[in-house]
């Protein structure tokens, strides 16, 4: 017998206005957790998030890809501001030393090094661009067996308790009354 959703959740963030009720422990809740074809979703608290009894989060190996690359190209986009620094940091140790001579040479110098620094920034963010959209991923999860089971069990009743309300409101699903005379 198939499953009629996979053991796969989505988390998303709900408007505070619209919150409802924790499936599990009925405290106030900001967070709900959906299927991807959106058979089936519940608040939950973010505590129940963290409890390994409710569900477990399901590591993308791409995401975690993605998110590592960000911080090596963070600390590069660091380096470059730092060495941009050390740089000013000299000049400043030359101008006190030449205090007036050549200002205008070091104006331009300043603006051509601020430049570069902007440049290389730019050229460094350019490329994580791609890797941006895979940050903005949303956590999924996996239920633990028993809560997956009662989700499963509610779908299956409820699609259940429908079915036989149609079959009720069908003239047919009744029997036809006696039509011959009473002996």
């Amino acid at each position: 017998m198939s499953l009629p959703f996979p053991n796969i959740y989505h988390l998303r963030t709900v408007a505070e206005a619209s919150s409802k009720a924790c499936y599990v422990c009925l405290k106030p809740s900001v967070k709900v957790l959906i299927t991807p074809d959106s058979k089936d979703f519940f608040y939950v608290c973010p505590s129940h998030l963290t409890d390994r009894g409710f569900a477990s989060p399901i590591v993308d190996a791409e995401a975690e890809a993605a998110k590592k690359k960000e911080e090596v190209l963070d600390k590069e986009i660091e380096k470059v501001k730092q060495e941009y620094e050390e740089k000013q940091r000299k000049k400043g140790k030359k101008k006190s030393k030449d205090d007036d001579k050549d200002k205008k040479k070091d104006d331009q110098d300043d603006d051509e090094a601020e430049k570069e620094r902007d440049d290389k920034i730019k050229a460094l963010q350019s490329g994580a661009n791609a890797g941006e959209k895979a940050a903005d991923i949303q956590r999924v999860y996996a239920l633990h067996k028993n809560f997956y089971q009662m989700r499963i069990d509610r779908i299956r009743n409820m699609e259940a308790a429908k079915r036989s309300q149609q079959r009720i409101k069908d003239p047919s699903f009744f029997p036809a009354t006696p039509k011959g005379d009473i002996a």
